[in-house]
C-alpha cells in the first residue's frame, strides 16, 4: 500500500528542515510505500531550494514549483493530481498541525473508512485567530446544506476513490473541506490540539483568509441570496403596513408631525438593504466570471523528482 503526503509550501524556508526530519522519522518504521509532494507555491524565499534538494535526495519526494502563486487551495489540487497513493493525506508545512496524528489517521483508514478528519478540540494561536475561525466554521456549518465538520480543515485523509472525485470538480474557487463533504463517503474524525507555530509568523493574511471564507461560503451556499429576498419581503411588506397606517390616520384627521426624520431614515436603511444585497450578488455575479472563463487553476513550472 502506498500513501501520499501533500504538503503545500508558500514561504517556510526556515521551518522545511525541521519538517523534512519529523516526516521522515515518522514514516521509517511504517510498513507502506510513501511519497512526499511539495507544492512550491510561488515562495519569494529559499524554500524552492530546499524542496528540490529534498527530492533530489530522497527517491519519494516530489517537487512541484508553480510559475507564481495561486494560492493555498490550487496547490492541494496539483498535489492531488500528482498523487499516486492508495491514500492521501494533507497537512500544511508550518507544523501547527502535528505530523504524529498521521499515525491515527492511517488506522482509521485501515478500519475502512474513505476520509479520516482531523478535527481541532483546541487552538493554541492566539485569541483573535482562535475566535475568527471558530465563528466561520460555525457560520458555515449554518449556512450550506452540506455537513461539514465544524473546526475541520485540511488537514486529514482521503483515499484514493475520494481523491478521484474530487478532482472531478473543476470549480476555480474551491475550498476543500466543503468539497470532501460533499463527495460524501464513509466519514470518521480524530481530536487533536493544533499547537501554534514554532518558527516564523502565519503566511494567510487577514484579506487571504476573508477571501478563503467567502469562497467557502459563496461556493456552496445560495442562503446569502435567499435572506436579501426574505429581507426585501419584509421591508416592502413594512413600508407598506406603515403606508397604510400614514393614509388612515390623514382620513381621521389626525395631526401627524411633519418632517424629514422619517424619510430620511427610510431612505438610508433601504439603501443600505440594496447596496448589501447588490454587493452579495456581485460576489455570485463575480465566481460565475471566473468559472466561464476556464483558465486553469494553476501553472507548473517545474517537477523535480531522482
Amino acid at each position: 500500500m502506498k500513501i501520499s503526503l501533500i504538503i503545500p509550501v508558500f514561504n517556510e524556508e526556515a521551518i522545511l528542515p525541521l519538517l523534512r526530519t519529523k516526516v521522515e522519522n515518522l514514516v521509517k518504521p511504517l510498513n507502506f510505500q510513501w511519497e512526499f509532494i511539495l507544492i512550491n507555491d510561488g515562495s519569494m524565499d529559499k524554500s524552492k531550494e530546499i524542496i528540490d534538494r529534498w527530492a533530489k535526495e530522497d527517491s519519494r519526494a516530489v517537487g512541484v514549483s508553480f510559475s507564481r502563486n495561486f494560492g493555498h487551495q490550487a496547490a492541494i489540487t496539483a498535489g492531488l493530481a500528482q498523487s499516486t497513493g492508495d491514500a492521501v493525506i494533507i497537512m500544511d508545512a508550518d507544523l501547527q498541525d502535528p505530523p504524529e496524528i498521521i499515525l491515527d489517521l492511517i488506522k482509521e483508514w485501515e478500519k475502512g473508512f474513505k476520509v479520516v478528519l482531523a478535527v481541532r478540540k483546541r487552538r493554541k494561536e492566539n485569541f483573535l485567530r482562535r475566535t475568527v475561525f471558530g465563528l466561520f466554521y460555525r457560520l458555515f456549518s449554518f449556512l450550506v446544506d452540506a455537513s461539514l465538520k465544524v473546526d475541520s480543515g485540511v488537514f486529514g485523509l482521503m483515499d484514493k476513490v475520494v481523491v478521484r472525485h474530487i478532482l472531478l470538480l473543476e470549480e476555480r474557487n474551491r475550498f476543500l473541506p466543503g468539497l470532501r463533504a460533499w463527495v460524501g463517503f464513509k466519514t470518521t474524525r480524530i481530536l487533536y490540539v493544533r499547537d501554534d507555530r514554532s518558527i516564523g509568523s502565519p503566511k494567510q493574511s487577514v484579506i487571504k483568509l476573508l477571501k478563503y471564507g467567502m469562497d467557502a461560503i459563496f461556493s456552496f451556499s445560495y442562503r446569502p441570496l435567499r435572506a436579501c429576498f426574505v429581507l426585501g419581503a419584509i421591508m416592502s411588506a413594512t413600508c407598506f403596513i406603515y403606508g397604510f397606517v400614514l393614509i388612515v390616520l390623514r382620513i381621521a384627521n389626525v395631526n401627524v408631525v411633519s418632517g424629514f426624520t422619517t424619510i430620511t431614515v427610510s431612505i438610508f436603511f433601504v439603501g443600505g438593504l440594496l447596496l448589501i444585497s447588490n454587493g452579495l450578488l456581485g460576489e455570485y455575479i463575480a465566481r460565475i466570471y471566473d468559472e466561464v472563463k476556464k483558465r486553469p487553476l494553476y501553472i507548473i513550472d517545474e517537477i523535480v523528482k531522482r
